[in-house]
């Protein structure tokens, strides 16, 4: 049976079917997936809590996974990932996003200053493999830093809701409390599951630091001291060996997480999520040559940077999301050329084959097709 849309598709050309459905609604889509921001909520400096009401297509996420949403800012639509906070298992199908302004970050910024109720956003599914098992472990350990929260904080929420009752510990760290996202939150899990150990730690601040009076009574707050190392992972979790552990933050975290683990030998019981890129050293002897970005027409001398980041200062401006390898947003076919996996290291130089700008780097003379 041919699909009823396809055939309205091919009545509605050269524009998709949807093209016309938002003019009378932009949440009223055939396929393309939305979302309308409902509430707006601003309690953490330098963050904004938006609730999304998506469009019929959503199916849900699971905790710690990520979806994209594209912003359209001054007629040019951008995309950008971000991980929901509230439990994978929400009834009213609605998504929370926590997002945290960072200086230069035009959609984050932008989402902070302007979003307001009634806004749309597109949306794609759910998608990553940084998740709660669909069979749960007998022990989990939580640990973030920074914006790193929003995935564990959305496995901790659905631990929570589900009732979950082995231990449980979810350590954060943050530059000062008023900069915790959810602090009521984590208070009220802390207090109604006896089960769950919530550990919050502020590395260099003093209690005369804080903006405002902490009133979290039932989660462990502790200011000043040393960043994540082995002592402090037998502090508050020492049964860690016999559990799996869910980590997601800044790089220096994620490192000392890593390294302890490897030292213990459990590294096949940790699992991360970046936010930012880690690459390896690029050679110098591979910074000669040109980028050409055939379909624009422009060329310009090889700076070394990502294939994004040398177009971008071409004055071009490919679509991007996450900018660290994990949407494929700004998916390019190299024409001819080598390139450098700025992750890895590794090269490759097949001729028409699509590469992702964010995490590419040209060795030499290439020829992309943007």
């Amino acid at each position: 049976m041919v699909d009823l849309v396809d055939v309205v598709q091919t009545l509605t050309t050269p524009h998709p079917l949807d093209r016309y459905l938002e003019l009378i609604r932009p949440t009223l889509t055939a396929r393309r997936m939305r979302a309308e921001v409902t509430h707006v909520r601003r309690s953490t400096p330098g963050s904004v809590t938006l609730t999304l009401r998506p469009t019929r297509q959503w199916r849900g996420h699971a905790a710690g996974q990520y979806v994209q949403i594209g912003v359209v800012i001054d007629g040019i639509r951008h995309l950008r990932c971000y991980s929901p906070v509230n439990p994978e298992s929400r009834r009213d199908r609605h998504i929370q996003l926590t997002v945290k302004a960072h200086t230069g970050g035009l959609v984050s910024e932008h989402l902070y200053r302007h979003a307001a109720p009634g806004l749309v956003v597109d949306l794609e599914p759910a998608a990553g493999t940084f998740r709660l098992p669909a069979a749960r472990p007998d022990r989990i350990l939580l640990i973030s830093g920074g914006s790193g929260i929003t995935p564990v904080l959305s496995m901790l929420r659905t631990l929570a809701d589900e009732g979950y009752r082995e231990p449980v510990t979810f350590l954060h760290y943050a530059k000062s409390p008023v900069l915790v996202p959810h602090r009521a939150e984590l208070d009220a899990i802390a207090q109604a599951h006896p089960n769950i150990r919530i550990e919050l730690r502020y590395p260099g601040r003093r209690a005369a630091d804080d903006l405002e009076p902490v009133t979290i009574r039932s989660c462990t707050e502790v200011s000043g001291g040393g960043y994540f190392d082995y002592d402090e992972l037998e502090r508050v979790a020492p049964w860690f060996a016999d559990a799996q552990t869910f980590v997601c933050g800044p790089n220096a975290l994620m490192d000392a997480v890593r390294k302890v683990f490897e030292a213990e030998q459990l590294a096949d019981r940790l699992h991360t999520e970046e936010f930012t890129l880690t690459t390896v050293p690029v050679d110098d002897s591979d910074v000669h040559g040109a980028v050409s970005f055939t379909a624009s027409g422009v060329r310009a001398a090889n700076s070394g940077a990502s294939l994004l980041d040398q177009a971008e200062a071409a004055g071009l401006q490919p679509e991007y999301g996450c900018r660290m390898g994990i949407c494929f947003s700004c998916t390019a076919v190299r024409r001819s050329g080598c390139t450098r996996d700025l992750r890895t290291g590794e090269t490759g130089s097949d001729p028409d084959q699509p590469i992702q700008l964010c995490v590419s780097a040209p060795v030499g003379d290439v020829e992309i097709d943007i």
